[in-house]
């Protein structure tokens, strides 16, 4: 069977098109993305993708549209996310009415839209589900949706994302991915063997690469982003005082921060440390910062590193990172894990092999 062709939106650093090319049989012909840092780093590791740079409505009305197998990503999804203030309107909503559009004119024979597990309750999801129906923009297609945890496939993080695999109505259903490791999750403590603890460098390495006319910092290596932070006393001491699997709620009360004392109750995953002997928490963008989450080091009196952060996510050590620490640390935290996106690449390749031997 010759490879199948995949179309990338939303692309990113290049995590679900990494996991659909770990497991075989894809080839990567087009990728786009406005932040010009991700779309450096996708194309540094997927040369063989041309990668639009820029808003995709802005790809739609000037390029010219590929065929392809599959079309795969994750429309941003920060109007509906759980996370933050909720917002109906936020235009971002909006964007997978230009996926929608991108399979009209792309005709692929599967599709795969990843998003967070609020999504399935959006109306945003509703409009997905009418524009299936006869009459409606994606009458030849049809979708199932799951909301699936990456723990369950081998990633070393409980990221639970919904997950809807398409396929045109020609074609029988693909399946769902089988889990392969439930009641045997992945661990932190494996994620971290063999890597020295102790941060190498509180900056990136002088390093410049130039990208679509842009000098950008970079390129480097997973390996090499196991950079630190200087805290503050304060920091440090909260640090000190939150034992293995603890959080802020194990702190006296001189160190608590004046909206500590306000909110007695809530996220146990502020100021937490991971667990060595579970998977970590989800992987989000800011995981450098502990009051974000659950993301100090299991007994280090510090936060997760970049390149810790990167291989919780399932990159390889020497995958190729372009941009700032902050762009960096936003590529790997918008992420798809990248054993969950082999489990999905594997069923989709399962499914074209029985569909040429009908």
């Amino acid at each position: 069977m010759s490879s199948l062709t995949v179309l990338d939106l939303f692309a990113g650093a290049g995590g679900l098109s990494a996991g659909l090319g770990s497991s075989g049989g894809y080839r990567t012909v087009q990728a786009v993305e406005m932040d010009i840092a991700a779309a450096a780093t996708y194309a540094a590791n997927h040369p063989e993708a041309d990668v639009f740079v820029g808003p995709i409505q802005d790809w739609l009305r000037t390029s010219d549209i590929p065929s392809v197998d599959v079309i795969v990503g994750g429309p941003p999804c920060q109007g509906f996310s759980t996370l933050g203030k909720q917002d109906a309107e936020d235009e971002r909503n909006t964007l997978w009415e230009e996926y929608a559009h991108t399979i009209v004119r792309a005709r692929p024979r599967y599709f795969v839209v990843e998003n967070v597990a609020a999504f399935m309750k959006s109306a945003q999801y509703e409009q997905f589900v009418q524009a299936v129906q006869p009459g409606g923009q994606l009458a030849d297609y049809t979708f199932e949706a799951r909301v699936l945890n990456a723990a369950d496939y081998g990633a070393f993080q409980a990221r639970k994302r919904a997950v809807l695999i398409g396929h045109h109505r020609d074609l029988p259903f693909p399946g769902w991915p089988t889990p392969t490791h439930v009641g045997a999750h992945l661990t932190v403590r494996e994620a971290f063997r063999g890597m020295d603890g102790t941060w190498d460098a509180l900056d990136l390495p002088d390093r410049t690469h130039t990208f679509a006319g842009v000098e950008l910092p970079g390129v480097f290596r997973t390996r090499e982003l196991h950079i630190g932070r200087v805290y503050s006393p304060v920091s440090m001491a909260r640090f000190r005082r939150i034992p293995p699997g603890g959080n802020r709620f194990d702190l006296p009360d001189d160190l608590l921060a004046p909206c500590w004392r306000k909110h007695t109750s809530g996220s146990g995953d502020v100021m937490g440390r991971l667990r060595w002997d579970q998977p970590s928490v989800t992987i989000r963008t800011e995981f450098f910062k502990p009051e974000k989450g659950r993301y100090l080091h299991p007994e280090q009196h510090r936060a997760i590193t970049h390149y810790e952060a990167a291989i919780l996510q399932g990159f390889p050590r020497d995958y190729k990172w372009v941009g700032s620490k902050t762009a960096i640390a936003r590529q790997i935290g918008n992420a798809v894990p990248l054993p969950l996106g082999a489990a999905l690449g594997q069923q989709l390749t399962a499914a074209s092999r029985r569909s040429e031997r009908r």
